[in-house]
C-alpha cells in the first residue's frame, strides 16, 4: 500500500471477528481482524498522560520551494502532508494491515467487493471552519488521479474507476476490478478542500504563489515560512479531531519548526550545538563516533535504539537499465560481485548491519530456499510464455548475496565477474574494459558525502575489472530533479515495503511506470514476467496467494540484478534532547517520526 498499510471500519459487536460484507464499521483490515473495538479510547502506543504544549525543533537536508506535497515538480517542506492534511482513515501502527476511521466514521464494503461507501464524520472540518463534505472527497480523488498530481497517485488509485456523491456526507467509490485491499487503499486518500484549490489552483496550472500555505483539516497550521530555510507549524487549537481516538495523545507540541541544512555532516554538528531536538541516525559512523561527547555524557542529549518489526524492503546500488551499459543482466551481476559487504560492515559500519537478502528483507514475504509449489504455479507458466525474460537461476538458486566470507573471497568474486563480462563481449584493452571500442565508464550519483567512504573501495574494486566508475555528490534539489527525470547511471536507492504490499508495486516495478517521470521505477524495468507477478500480487485473493506472489516476484527481481544489495537494521537509531516524555509501549511498524508524534514535554499542559 502507499508506502505503508491501510484500512477502514468495522461494527463494534463484530470487531474481534471476521467482518461481514455490506456492514459499515469503525475500522477495517485485510484479514478481517481488528485489535481495537468500536469505542476504543486511543491506540496502545500513545499515552493518556500526554500533555499539549512546548516547542519542537527538527531538521531536514536541502531546501523546499513549494507548499503542495501532491505534485511532481519541486520539493515541499518536511511534515506538510502529515501536519496539514488528513486521510479518510489512519493506519494502526501495532497491526500489520489495519486502519481506523478518521474523516470517515463508517466504511461499507459492498458484498461483491466492487465498491466501498464512506460516511463522513459530521465533526470533520477544515482549518477555516468549513465542513469536510463528500464533494471535497470526490474532488480529492479526481484531482490526485489527474495529470496535475504526482504520477504515483495515478498508479496507486488506478483501480478506483470513479466516485459518486450519495449524500452531503456520504460517497461511494467504484472499483474497476476486485482487489482485496482496494477499500483500504481508498481509505488512505488525503482529503483536499475543493473550495480552496478551485480558488487558488492545483499544480503547474496554478497562478497562486507556490509558497501559499495550504488549507487542510490536520492538527497544525502553517505559522511562518522562510522559503527554503525554515518553516514553523503551530498546533491548531480548534482542530476538530484533537480528542478523536485515532489522534488522542498525538501531535502534542504547540509548535514544530523545521530547519534546513546543507548536508547531514553539518546537521550532526548543529544537533550537538543544540539547534534542534531530535535526529534519526542513518549513518553508522555518525551513530558510533559523531553522536558522542560531553553533552551525551552529561545526559543533556540521549542516544537510544528502538526495535521495530518493519518489512525492511531493499536498499542497494541501483542500475539505470535505460542506459545501454546496464541492459545486460550478466553485466549487472558482475557489478554486484565487486562490492565487498563483509569488509565494509566491519571496517566502516562497526558490524551494525545485516545484508539485504531479499526485496522484502526482515519479513515473512522474503523468498527462501528454492521455489515451493505455490510459487512454481506462478513462475512456470511465465517461463514458458516469456523464456527470455525469466532468469533461469530463479528455479535453481536461492537468494544469496555475493560474499567474501571464507571460503569465498573478493579475488574469487572478481574472477567470476570477469567471466560474466567476457561472456557479454567485454575485454580489457590497455587496462580498460572495452566493448566495440567503447570503454566501460559510468557515474554514481550521490546526495550526501557520507557515502564517499563506501563508494571509494567499491570504485577501487571495479577498477580491478577495468571499469572506470566515478562518484559525485550534488545539491539535494538537483539530485531530486535528476532522479525524477531518470537522469543518472547508478544511485543508492531504498525501496520500502509494508507488511501487505499492493498497488504501490506498480510504481516500483511495472513497465507502465518505467518512462513516467517521477515514478519509483528508477531501474527502468520493462519485463512481462515482472508485470504479471505484480498483478498476481495486487489481485491475490488471500494471504497465502499474496505471500506466494511476493516470493515469486522477489526471486525474479533478485536474479535480474537490478540492484547491488546493501544492508538494513532491525532497529531505529535515534538521538534526542533529554526533555521528552514518551509512552510506555512501542508500536510495531513505524519510523522514528511516527514515534515522535506520540511524545510530549513537561512544558505541556
Amino acid at each position: 500500500m502507499l508506502k505503508t498499510l491501510l484500512s477502514g471500519l468495522l461494527l463494534a459487536a463484530l470487531a474481534l471477528f471476521a467482518p461481514q460484507d455490506g456492514l459499515a464499521a469503525h475500522g477495517v483490515s485485510i484479514d478481517g481482524k481488528l485489535k481495537y473495538p468500536a469505542g476504543y479510547a486511543q491506540f496502545d502506543y500513545t499515552s493518556p498522560a500526554a500533555k499539549k504544549g512546548g516547542a519542537l525543533t527538527l531538521h531536514d537536508i536541502g531546501s523546499f520551494d513549494k507548499m503542495n506535497p501532491f505534485t511532481l515538480k519541486g520539493t515541499p517542506p518536511f511534515g506538510l502532508d502529515s501536519f496539514i492534511f488528513e486521510t479518510l482513515a489512519v493506519s494502526s501502527l501495532d497491526e500489520p494491515f489495519a486502519a481506523y476511521g478518521l474523516i470517515a466514521k463508517d466504511i461499507e464494503l459492498a458484498a461483491d467487493k466492487k465498491s466501498v461507501t464512506f460516511t463522513l464524520n459530521e465533526q470533520a472540518k477544515f482549518a477555516d471552519g468549513s465542513a469536510v463534505t463528500a464533494e471535497d472527497v470526490k474532488f480529492s480523488l479526481e484531482t490526485l488521479k489527474s495529470d496535475k498530481a504526482h504520477p504515483f497517485y495515478q498508479m496507486y488509485y488506478q483501480d478506483i474507476s470513479g466516485a459518486e456523491v450519495l449524500e452531503p456526507l456520504k460517497i461511494r467509490f467504484n472499483f474497476a476490478k476486485v482487489n482485496r485491499e482496494l477499500h483500504l487503499i481508498a481509505s488512505q486518500l488525503p482529503v483536499l478542500s475543493k473550495k480552496f484549490y478551485q480558488q487558488h489552483g492545483f499544480g503547474e496550472g496554478s497562478k497562486a504563489d507556490p509558497m501559499l500555505p495550504p488549507l487542510g483539516s490536520g492538527p497544525y497550521l502553517v505559522k511562518e515560512v522562510n522559503p527554503g530555510k525554515t518553516i514553523t507549524y503551530a498546533r491548531n487549537p480548534k482542530h476538530w479531531a484533537a480528542d478523536h481516538p485515532a489522534r488522542k495523545g498525538m501531535f502534542n507540541f504547540d509548535t514544530v519548526t523545521i530547519k534546513y541544512f546543507k548536508d547531514q555532516v553539518v546537521g550532526v554538528e548543529a544537533f550537538k550545538a543544540g539547534e534542534f531536538d531530535f535526529m534519526w541516525a542513518n549513518v553508522a559512523k555518525q551513530w558510533q563516533r559523531d553522536l558522542t561527547g560531553h553533552l551525551f555524557d552529561s545526559g543533556k542529549l540521549v542516544r537510544k535504539e528502538f526495535p521495530h518489526h518493519n518489512n525492511a524492503g531493499m536498499q542497494g546500488f541501483l542500475c539505470n537499465t535505460r542506459r545501454p551499459l546496464f541492459s545486460s543482466r550478466k553485466v549487472r551481476q558482475a557489478l554486484g560481485l565487486a562490492f565487498d559487504f563483509e569488509w565494509a560492515n566491519e571496517a566502516l559500519f562497526y558490524g551494525q548491519y545485516t545484508r539485504n537478502n531479499s526485496y522484502f528483507s526482515n519479513s515473512d514475504l522474503a523468498a527462501t530456499g528454492l521455489p515451493g509449489e505455490a510459487e512454481l504455479k506462478l513462475l512456470k507458466p511465465l517461463q514458458e510464455k516469456y523464456p527470455n525474460d525469466m532468469p533461469p537461476e530463479v528455479f535453481t538458486q536461492p537468494l544469496t548475496a555475493p560474499s567474501t566470507a571464507p571460503p569465498n573471497s573478493l579475488r574469487g568474486n572478481l574472477k567470476q565477474a570477469q567471466q560474466l563480462l567476457a561472456e557479454e563481449g567485454w575485454t580489457v584493452q590497455n587496462g580498460a574494459l572495452t566493448k566495440d571500442g567503447k570503454p566501460f565508464e559510468f557515474e554514481i550519483l550521490l546526495t550526501g558525502s557520507f557515502f564517499d567512504r563506501v563508494m571509494a573501495p567499491y570504485v577501487k574494486n571495479l577498477a580491478k575489472l577495468g571499469i572506470k566508475a566515478e562518484y559525485r555528490t550534488i545539491d539535494p534539489a538537483l539530485y531530486e530533479d535528476r532522479i525524477k527525470k531518470f537522469d543518472f547511471d547508478m544511485v543508492v536507492h531504498s525501496v520500502g515495503q509494508s507488511q501487505s504490499p499492493g498497488n504501490e508495486q506498480r510504481d516500483h516495478w511495472a513497465s507502465s511506470s518505467a518512462e513516467r517521470q517521477g515514478s519509483g521505477n528508477l531501474a527502468g524495468i520493462k519485463s512481462p514476467v515482472v508485470d504479471s507477478l505484480v498483478d498476481a500480487l495486487i489481485y491475490a485473493d488471500n494471504q497465502s496467494d499474496l505471500t506466494a506472489a511476493c516470493k515469486a516476484l522477489d526471486r525474479v527481481l533478485w536474479h535480474s540484478h537490478y540492484m547491488v544489495p546493501n544492508w538494513y537494521l532491525a532497529y531505529h537509531r535515534v538521538a534526542f534532547a533529554n526533555k521528552f516524555k514518551m509512552p510506555d509501549k512501542l508500536p510495531l511498524y513505524y519510523n522514528p517520526y511516527n514515534l515522535l508524534w506520540t511524545w510530549w514535554t513537561e512544558q505541556g499542559k
